[in-house]
């Protein structure tokens, strides 16, 4: 049994995957999927027995995690993460890195600014779909990142998430409250609220068309695939192909058969 984790700026994101028949690959979708608020200053302790409830609730044996595999872009939460599979689950984790990452090629000026949820991204959508795609992450940060058909991550663009656009809006503003993120019924809000709603939600999905069509000038026929926790809010967006939530967690697993396994032919 493989736990991989995404650890984000506002969730984390755990995955259990079973192995497969052959016993050096793992499925390629998760038994499992949880969600978890991300806390900087929580111990390893905090976490461990966070996701050893988990555990228990989904009726799973965490006795049989053979593997622990972390994606992380919080650096203060790196070693608490080690200690915690480390005294918890017995294991040493594998982090994915510029460093651990094999399968893709970076062609950006600087490889190891990318996030390593970035990188998961593109490994999991390069081996998916083996054609030029761009990903979409709805997270803190709202990311596009592209990949050609020949393994090529080739960048992309990094902008604040729709919750934090909300949050920024109720934290700098004396009036204006904080909203939930949803997908309006109308354009012209009635109340405060509703002209919030309405205005992230309708400013997000004209800068998503916009990007969306100047990336396909430069690009030559992409999938676009969408993840990330407010990804569902843009499910019906013609431009956006396939919704994967748990993408992330796949490339998490991708990268730890490729490192770990070579020999393996990881293509699903």
């Amino acid at each position: 049994m493989l736990l991989t984790l995404d650890i984000g700026n506002t969730n984390i994101c755990a995955g259990i995957f079973l192995p497969d028949k052959s016993g050096r690959r793992y499925l390629s979708q998760p038994e499992k999927f949880w969600r978890l608020s991300t806390n900087p200053r929580a111990s390893a302790d905090e976490y461990g027995t966070k996701i050893l409830d988990l555990f228990h609730y989904g009726l799973l044996d965490a006795t049989s995690v053979k593997e622990i595999a972390i994606a992380s872009v919080v650096p203060k939460l790196d070693m608490v993460f080690r200690t915690m599979a480390e005294n918890y689950f017995h294991r040493k984790p594998f982090f994915l890195t510029t460093q651990t990452l094999k399968g893709l090629t970076l062609k950006v000026d600087n490889p190891k600014e990318v996030g390593a949820d970035r990188l998961a991204n593109a490994l999991a959508a390069y081996t998916l779909f083996n054609k030029p795609t761009i990903i979409i992450d709805f997270g803190t940060a709202t990311t596009f990142d592209v990949v050609s058909k020949k393994g090529e991550y080739l960048g992309g663009l990094i902008f604040p998430g729709p919750l934090l656009s909300i949050r920024a809006l109720a934290e700098n503003t004396a009036k204006l409250p904080e909203v939930n993120f949803v997908k309006p019924n109308l354009l012209i809000g009635k109340n405060t609220i509703a002209g919030i709603q309405s205005g992230i939600y309708f400013g997000y999905l004209g800068m998503l068309r916009e990007i969306i069509n100047r990336l396909k000038k430069e690009i030559n026929n992409p999938l676009i695939v969408a993840t990330g926790g407010s990804a569902v809010n843009f499910a019906g967006l013609k431009e956006i192909k396939k919704v994967i939530p748990e993408l992330t967690l796949l490339g998490i697993k991708i990268a730890l058969e490729k490192y770990s396994y070579p020999q393996v032919n990881n293509n699903l």
